[in-house]
């Protein structure tokens, strides 16, 4: 369907100005995008956009995750609500529900229904600086002031943004984008990868040999390996390996301002929050999640499924499925446990003085 401007512009949660924007579709579509039934009454009913709970109108669609906006259910407008089942009796009879176990997982969807990413826009801005080696898919979109080194290959429909430096040789997937201001080096990158704007990817690690003269560079050899359909936020650096590849698995999602050094290896559907800091030769398993401003020192493993908390910092190694938090980390129970011990003392302490 054709784009057209928002018709709820106080209470769309998207300015048309910014976003793109599809639709109206009906319920119909929606339910069958989302996996969802609908009652056959409304299957006609034509949805405009999506939209907060206390914000939208009478032919926007919102949603409720968190029982704590019960309220704001309660009084919404919304032609359509995206629900799970125990917060059924609390939708106004004016909304038709939309029940599933992960009511968040389903508005991500709808939103990407009405919002999708923008498209690339097939062409070599006049400005780009392209070597003659490089190979470009005709279907890529290569903005303004771009560098493209030469041997680099860039798969199709690939979006580089402005002032972004690609490296020689280094190679970039299908359907990825790369923000402005982006420098890539030493790098393979696989298919619909999104580097956010000022990321830097494949720079020397921090590696030097101390000597009676001072330090001695050790050359950093290896390159980075990102698998597909991962997420690098903005001002993110990754640097290449040294003796070994750094290897950011399918999946994962990296944060703004995040350090992972050489020879780091990430496993598959990562989280790694803001500020974190990777040092070399560490590696975590799958599905870890790691809290903010979290650090690790060098050459220690993270289990699967492990959990590491904000501003935690990780001197040792981390079993599988484990939850470690504080500075030195330890497993979550035995940190707050001593937490209560240390105010049991304080009080002791106030009662005497």
């Amino acid at each position: 369907m054709d784009a057209k401007p928002a018709q709820h512009p106080i209470t769309s949660i998207a300015a048309p100005e910014f976003h793109l924007r599809r639709g109206p579709f009906t319920l119909a579509v929606i339910g069958e995008t989302l996996g969802i039934a609908v009652p056959d009454a409304v299957l006609a009913l034509p949805i405009e956009g999506v939209a907060s709970l206390d914000r939208a109108g009478p032919d926007q669609i919102s949603f409720l995750d968190n029982r704590r906006y019960r309220h704001a259910l309660k009084q919404t407008s919304a032609a359509a609500v995206i629900l799970a089942a125990e917060n059924l009796p609390h939708c106004p009879p004016n909304s038709i529900p939309m029940v599933t176990s992960e009511p968040y997982l389903a508005w991500a969807r709808v939103c990407t229904l009405f919002h999708p990413r923008p498209l690339a826009q097939p062409g070599i801005h006049p400005s780009a600086i392209i070597e003659p080696s490089a190979t470009i898919d005709p279907s890529a979109e290569i903005g303004p002031l771009v560098v493209v080194g030469a041997g680099v290959k860039i798969g199709a429909h690939t979006r580089i943004g402005a002032g972004v430096t690609i490296g020689d040789h280094c190679i970039i997937g299908a359907d990825c984008h790369i923000g402005p201001q982006v420098s890539i080096a030493y790098a393979i990158l696989g298919d619909r990868i999104t580097i956010h704007p000022g990321a830097r990817i494949g720079q020397d690690g921090f590696g030097f040999a101390v000597g009676p003269q001072g330090f001695t560079p050790v050359p950093q050899l290896g390159c980075v390996r990102i698998d597909h359909d991962v997420s690098i936020g903005a001002n993110t650096t990754i640097d290449r390996g040294s003796a070994q590849d750094t290897i950011i698995g399918a999946g994962t999602r990296i944060d703004n301002q995040v350090q992972i050094a050489h020879n780091v290896r990430i496993g598959h559907h990562c989280v790694i929050c803001a500020q974190a800091g990777i040092s070399g030769s560490s590696s975590l398993g799958d599905r870890v999640t790691i809290a903010g401003q979290a650090g690790f020192v060098g050459h220690v493993h993270v289990g699967s499924g492990a959990r590491i908390g904000g501003q935690a910092g990780i001197m040792t190694d981390v079993p599988a499925g484990a939850e470690y938090v504080g500075s030195p980390a330890q497993p979550a129970r035995e940190f707050f446990r001593g937490v209560a011990l240390l105010r049991q003392l304080a009080r002791r302490s106030n009662t005497r003085g």
